[in-house]
């Protein structure tokens, strides 16, 4: 009972050194040996006043003389005259800016609305003629555009002017003008004073200049008024418009006593005057306890130290646990300490129960902190004075647990670098955030988050990464064909199912591991050339009959609209059924009857079917195909569509008067599909774009074909498992098909 006694008393005495401490390092310097007047808040006050009071009380500006003295140098001009360019480009500027509004109103033939912007238009045109031939007519606008700055000006001292009276009346000042002798007197300066401050008779002037330096107008930078007829300036400052001079003022400036009640600050006089005093019996009573605390040191040590119950509990803890916990504990104690202090700060010059109510559980508080502090701070120290201690500590710490359960994260280097590399990036990201703002406040918010959250959250992360490239290990050794071994399950998470599940596959696995993955589906997205292909038709279409609904075309040309008409009906249904096509194989709605085909014979079919094209085109087809049946397993109708594709893209975009080699043959257990010829139009070198829907080789679109020719192909041989190859040397274009021949 006698030891817990003392360990009560010991730590109330070290809970008021240490606030002691605390306030004499924050708030010493504010409270010791200083007044009110001294503070920043009311500096800041006094620094505002001194500021305004010269060019809204002493030496306000007189309009009408400011008027008078108004210049405007031939810099002025020339900047007004040429801020929009030279004449010709300010000309073709409001033309422009016409142009389109005139036509407009031409369109909705509303002829008063042109005349009036016909009119505006001339007028401006005229305003900026004017601009480059007489230099007096931007003079008198730049001269009225001053005045009216100084209009503006004028009108904002007197309204900055009753502010300041009102918000600064318990101020009194006496100013004379060292150069004019001028007395200005606001208040009464005679009464006693609770501050006083003198300029002049050896100490420095009141310097003021003539312009309010806190005025800015409504204008900003804008020199070009397109609501008005005429350009117009407006300075940017009102230095444009006035010069500003500097004056110089000897007198003072007091505040009565008798104003301190109506001084917007007599709440914060008060409070500083009380805290002054508070802090005062603080640290009096913070060395008086340090005195004691010293002198019982030697009896109490082993009472705060030793027989502490709270450090024996948190023994249990391991040693990485214990360090980050007495780290949050340094932190909860600064905040304790704030906390201690804002009570003093805003409640004792007006003392009720209440307040001290708040006092005593913030010190309370601040009190069992410390104890804690004192618990854990013993708790490490006793564990790690030996090294065999701290040899025991680190076999037993959470950390080096976690490293060994953390090791299988690196057996996929990659991954495990990569998931390092972007928690490195969060974790750095995060620190970056919170130091951006440089406040104590928000730094100290940011340390109890990384603590409970990211730190958590991150080593439980790296522990299911770990356990994850333990499985993906595995099932890179059943994709090898390995399939004996078993993952192991741990636990009941996600990961651990996912393991079962693929334990469940591995059968699964064995029947499927020799079948080919799927090709990629097409994109169903269209590209910006479906637009063209489409309207281009649709446009003859629609223009064609426009024309057809004339009554006065001859018979002659009413056939020849009806048959350009088909011939474009025509083209745009190929293009539709193309595309329709091609978005069905792209989505997988299509279905194959794959069935044994003679690929020779279905070759053979469809050069019959272009016979008569192959004939007309002057190209010279060297077709070589094997001389029985070449058999494989396919959709013969699709498949033909494959052939019939590839010839029609022949006759369209092979040089005239070269051959064309057609090439069918078995080779290494497939049959193989060659097309060969020399290309009407430049390709390029990027091939993989002649796969693109609605991409062809005639690159400015002159033919008539839909664009889809390849990319139907390419999807049917997709479907179909087979390979599809284009190669371009220079002008030499070749197509090679290859799939699985059958006997």
């Amino acid at each position: 009972m006698k030891n817990n006694s003392r360990r009560l008393f010991s730590l109330l005495l070290l809970t008021i050194v240490a606030f002691s401490v605390y306030s004499l390092v924050q708030k010493g310097q504010e409270y010791i040996g200083k007044d009110y007047f001294d503070s920043e808040t009311f500096q800041s006050k006094l620094y505002e006043f001194t500021n305004n009071i010269g060019p809204l009380l002493l030496n306000p500006i007189d309009a009408d003389e400011a008027k008078k003295a108004i210049t405007v140098t031939d810099n002025e001009i020339e900047e007004h005259r040429t801020r929009y360019g030279s004449l010709s480009e300010q000309v073709e500027n409001i033309n422009s800016q016409y142009e389109d509004r005139i036509a407009q109103a031409i369109d909705s033939k509303s002829t008063k609305v042109k005349a009036a912007l016909i009119k505006e238009r001339d007028a401006k045109i005229d305003d900026i003629t004017k601009n480059f031939e007489d230099d007096e007519y931007i003079k008198a606008k730049i001269i009225d555009s001053k005045k009216r700055a100084i209009d503006d000006y004028v009108a904002n001292v007197s309204s900055e002017k009753r502010n300041l009276l009102n918000n600064y009346r318990f101020f009194a000042f006496k100013f004379t003008d060292v150069d004019t002798l001028k007395t200005t007197t606001f208040g009464d300066v005679d009464s006693p004073a609770a501050f006083s401050i003198k300029y002049g008779k050896g100490r420095e002037l009141l310097k003021s200049n003539s312009i309010n330096s806190n005025y800015s107008n409504d204008y900003g930078d804008s020199w070009y008024d397109d609501s008005s007829v005429s350009t117009r300036l407006e300075p940017s400052d009102i230095d444009q418009a006035l010069i500003d001079k500097t004056y110089q003022y000897e007198g003072l400036i007091t505040i009565p006593k008798n104003a301190l009640q109506y001084a917007e600050f007599a709440t914060d006089y008060k409070a500083f005057k009380a805290n002054q005093i508070w802090y005062s019996i603080i640290w009096g009573l913070g060395l008086v306890s340090l005195v004691l605390l010293l002198a019982t040191w030697k009896s109490n040590k082993k009472a705060i130290l030793e027989n502490n119950n709270a450090a024996n509990w948190i023994r249990k803890w391991s040693i990485d646990v214990r360090i980050i916990s007495l780290l949050v504990t340094i932190w909860a104690l600064f905040i304790g300490l704030m906390l201690v202090e804002d009570q003093i700060e805003y409640s004792f010059y007006h003392i009720s129960v209440y307040q001290l109510l708040r006092f005593g559980f913030a010190f309370v508080i601040l009190y069992l902190i410390i104890w804690i502090f004192l618990a854990q701070l013993v708790s490490v120290l006793e564990d790690l004075n030996s090294e065999e201690k701290l040899m025991k500590a680190y076999q037993n710490s959470l950390a080096r647990k976690t490293f060994e359960k953390l090791q299988d994260l690196f057996l996929n280097r990659s991954i495990g670098f990569q998931s390092v590399i972007l928690l490195g990036i969060i974790f750095l990201g995060g620190l970056g955030l919170a130091g951006s703002f440089l406040a104590l406040g928000l730094f100290l918010i940011y340390i109890p988050l990384f603590l409970f959250i990211l730190l958590p959250a991150t080593l439980l992360f790296l522990t299911r990464m770990s356990y994850l490239n333990r499985i993906m290990k595995e099932t890179e050794q059943m994709a090898a064909g390995r399939l004996s071994n078993e993952i192991k399950i741990q636990g009941k998470s996600a990961l651990a199912s996912h393991a079962k599940n693929l334990n469940d596959l591995r059968d699964g696995v064995r029947n499927s591991i020799s079948e080919q993955a799927k090709s990629e589906r097409l994109k169903t997205e269209l590209i910006t050339n479906v637009s063209h292909d489409l309207r281009t038709p649709l446009t003859s279409i629609i223009t064609y009959t426009d024309l057809l609904k004339n009554p006065n075309i001859t018979e002659e040309e009413r056939n020849s609209y009806i048959a350009i008409l088909d011939k474009k009906s025509q083209r745009l249904k190929t293009l539709i059924e193309d595309l329709f096509e091609v978005s069905k194989m792209a989505s997988g709605n299509i279905e194959l009857h794959k069935q044994r085909v003679d690929l020779n014979q279905l070759l053979q079919q469809a050069l019959a079917e272009h016979a008569e094209d192959i004939t007309k085109s002057a190209l010279d087809f060297r077709v070589n195909t094997p001389d029985g049946p070449l058999f494989a397993y396919v959709d013969g109708q699709k498949w033909w569509r494959v052939l019939d594709n590839l010839i029609v893209n022949t006759l369209k975009y092979a040089l005239e008067g070269t051959r064309v080699y057609v090439t069918l043959r078995q080779h290494n257990g497939e049959a193989e599909f060659i097309v060969k010829n020399v290309t009407k139009y430049e390709i390029g070198e990027n091939v993989e774009e002649l796969y693109e829907r609605f991409k062809r080789a005639d690159a400015s679109r002159h033919t008539d074909g839909s664009g889809l020719g390849l990319a139907i192909a390419q999807s049917i041989v997709d479907l179909h498992g087979a390979r599809m190859k284009i190669e371009v040397d220079g002008d030499l274009f070749k197509v090679t098909v290859n799939v699985v021949s059958v006997y």
